[in-house]
């Protein structure tokens, strides 16, 4: 099959001159050339074919010899550069130095069929100049992780990297799964990954880092005439308003997060793409129990620096970084602060416009639901509620004809552990205090209803497409990665096509809408994950 490739990244920036491959530091340049490393027995287990045509490629072509080893890294086609991307990173708040793409493989960029570039990239394909003391693999369980969750993020309307393609290497690899001195051969496995560009603030700040101003320049002027093709070119202000849309991409990526209940768990400067998607799905998770300082990440377990309530400002955190590896170019502060308090602003806006569709309102109330969403919150966390469920839950509340003095008697305790019985952890008891405090904010939530005045129908449908049904909650992802290391791969295909449509329910699949079992608290990889793959 004959596939074009273009390479505006290699052809527009400065490469490594050196191109053995082998780990060192690489010097003004963005990237190191580097072929995959071939596997053992290749063979592809699963495509996504909304993304085969998204780039114009035939869902045939999947079942061939050709694709299994194109998107393993044993054969290259026509026009393909692989390359290796340089760039630093602060990992939990520290300076890290130069990272890289040290197990990713930029295969080339694909014109799809909306006109746009699309960036094919295995990860796990093998060492590059940036591995470090890695073997620059990946394993079944990360790939098979990062090939759906990117997958749903997309189909839950998260701005996000795509994912092509889920494909065996043959080769088993050696890995620590929690760090604690029991590693064990696991089945070696590469995605195949699909963005407009896989830049990422660290690209930018490796540059910095080493005063290769020339070098920061070029590569951002390249950034804003692939990626931001809007923005005026060759002004005093295109560099601001660049930052400031960043700034603002940024946002709208975390408060999609904050909707959904996702936390992305290593929150690097190295894992934050420019154009605010996500990327990078290593120890992410969806919560369970509504709790704020909830990490999935078990590096993170101690600081819980990128639990879920902290993301908001780390995303602020990182931008900042990215503002002082972007001030040799512009030497003011306050076009760089402009686009940092620009992010402030929006994340307020959208957050409440956000909470206010979560809940079911017409807009947001200044003055009244700032005190109720922050009561809820305090609410949720009382008791473990499953925060997924108790949204699709609360939709259900029947208001057509309803007066306010009736109130009092419908919300009882009884009512309340009943209507809410499917979102609790431990159903019975119900703590006798949680269901006094619910009950004043339930009062408070169907009063502030009764003000909109929407039909059920009509709030109902507006709640339950912004509240999921089906997540890829880390217990269901595990259940795959379980039958996939017995070579059962169906599961991979049912979660694909679940996930197509995250708010609709679909008969036959109630189970998959259903809140983690018992079973899977403590189970490894259905809680916390580590960074290993």
């Amino acid at each position: 099959m004959e596939i074009a490739f273009e390479n505006r990244f290699v052809r527009s920036l400065p490469a490594d001159p050196e191109t053995r491959n082998f780990c060192r530091q690489v010097r003004n340049a963005c990237y190191s050339f580097v072929q995959p490393t071939p596997t053992a027995s290749p063979q592809l287990i699963s495509f996504a074919p909304e993304v085969a045509e998204l780039l114009g490629i035939d869902s045939t072509w999947f079942a061939s010899e050709q694709a299994a080893r194109v998107l393993t890294g044993n054969e290259l086609l026509p026009g393909m550069q692989p390359y290796a991307a340089c760039y630093g990173g602060h990992q939990f708040g520290a300076w890290a130095g130069q990272l890289g793409d040290g197990r990713a493989i930029c295969l080339g960029e694909k014109i799809g069929r909306d006109g746009k570039h699309w960036t094919l990239q295995l990860k796990g394909a093998g060492q590059t100049p940036y591995s470090r003391s890695a073997d620059g693999l990946a394993v079944l369980r990360s790939s098979l992780r990062e090939y759906l969750c990117s997958e749903a993020m997309h189909h839950l309307g998260v701005p996000t990297t795509r994912a092509l393609s889920l494909g065996l290497t043959g080769d088993l690899v050696t890995r620590d799964m929690f760090y604690d001195g029991r590693p064990r051969r696991e089945p070696g496995a590469i995605v195949c990954r699909v963005a407009p560009t896989f830049v990422r603030f660290g690209n930018f700040e490796i540059l910095a880092s080493r005063d290769e101003k020339e070098n920061l320049k070029r590569l951002v002027d390249y950034t804003i005439a692939c990626d931001f093709v809007h923005i005026p070119t060759g002004t005093p202000e295109t560099y601001q308003q660049w930052f400031e849309e960043v700034c603002v991409r940024t946002c709208e990526m975390v408060v999609h997060w904050m909707r959904v209940g996702f936390v992305h768990g290593v929150m690097n400067t190295d894992n934050m793409s420019i154009l605010g998607q996500t990327i990078d799905y290593g120890p992410y998770g969806w919560i369970d129990g509504y709790e704020l300082d909830w990490t999935p990440n078990t590096t993170d377990a101690n600081g819980r620096r990128y639990a879920y309530g902290n993301q908001p400002q780390i995303a602020y955190w990182n931008l900042l970084q990215l503002a002082n590896a972007l001030w040799p170019l512009l030497e003011q502060e306050a076009p760089l602060q402009h686009g940092l308090n620009r992010f402030a602003e929006e994340y307020q806006r959208q957050s409440n416009a956000m909470m206010a569709s979560k809940l079911g309102f017409n807009q947001w109330d200044p003055e009244t639901d700032p005190a109720m969403v922050e009561q809820l919150s305090e609410v949720l966390q009382t008791v473990e509620t499953d925060m997924t469920i108790f949204y699709r839950t609360l939709a259900n509340i029947q208001m057509d004809g309803l007066e306010v003095s009736q109130l009092s008697t419908m919300i009882t305790d009884g009512w309340l552990q009943d209507f809410f019985r499917d979102a609790f952890y431990a159903p019975d008891p119900i703590d006798a205090g949680f269901l006094k405090r619910m009950g004043t904010w339930m009062h408070q939530y169907l009063r502030r209803l009764m003000i909109d005045g929407r039909s059920d129908s009509a709030r109902k449908g507006s709640m339950n497409r912004v509240n999921p049904l089906y997540v890829l909650r880390n217990y269901l992802a595990q259940q795959a990665i379980d039958q996939a290391e017995k070579n059962e791969f169906g599961e991979i295909d049912t979660l694909l096509d679940l996930l197509r449509n995250p708010y609709t329910e679909q008969p036959g699949r109630e189970q998959y809408a259903q809140k983690r079992p018992d079973w899977a608290r403590n189970k490894a990889g259905c809680s916390m994950l580590s960074c290993s793959s």
